[in-house]
């Protein structure tokens, strides 16, 4: 019953039932699928063998394969989430969730440099000599002023966008949540 692999597809099928998207669930799956299999190399097959010293030891052996501060953060992230899931889920008795003793791992934070202005006029000269000039340089000028992401980008259409007020309706942002973005003049006119 406590065995690590039951309660991690338990933990998924729960993620599935609150609707998470499949990225997410892939996520978590790829991410506790690594930290179970690290277990069972350690012969650690139910969750209350895993302590906090076993959670460092797996966080040392990610960084000593190669895991940059980020990567080593999301897999933190992603066994934090499941621990205090099956500390509410079970219930158990005289357990101490150890993740509540290890601290998350420090992320140095370095802003992403945006494209420069002559990079964006590269990419509008170059989609002169794409077939439709006209869509790609309106798709590039709506990216440029939205900031969308690429699934929310790939994800809109016609009917979300008002020319009017420049408004354009992401039905679902990151965590399936709407927001509401704007284009200026010129995108607008790009895209009449």
């Amino acid at each position: 019953l406590e065995h690590l692999e039951t309660w991690l597809e338990s933990f998924l099928i729960d993620r599935k039932t609150r609707g998470m998207s499949n990225r997410t669930i892939g996520f978590y799956s790829q991410k506790l699928g690594r930290f179970v299999a690290w277990c069972e190399t350690r012969e650690i097959t139910k969750i209350t063998q895993i302590s906090p010293d076993e959670l460092r030891r797996f966080l040392l052996d990610l960084e000593a394969n190669g895991n940059n501060a980020g990567g080593r953060h999301a897999y933190y992230r992603a066994i934090k989430t499941f621990l205090l899931w099956y500390e509410n889920e079970a219930e158990p008795e005289n357990w101490k969730n150890p993740i509540k003793k290890v601290p998350a791992p420090k992320v140095p934070i370095e802003p992403i440099e945006p494209i420069t202005l002559a990079e964006f006029n590269k990419m509008m000269k170059a989609a002169n000599g794409a077939k439709w000039p006209e869509r790609d340089k309106a798709l590039l000028l709506t990216l440029l002023d939205t900031g969308a992401r690429a699934a929310e980008f790939v994800a809109m259409s016609l009917e979300d966008v008002n020319i009017i007020t420049g408004s354009i309706l992401i039905r679902q942002g990151k965590g399936r949540k709407p927001r509401t973005v704007f284009i200026g003049k010129k995108t607008r006119r790009a895209l009449r």
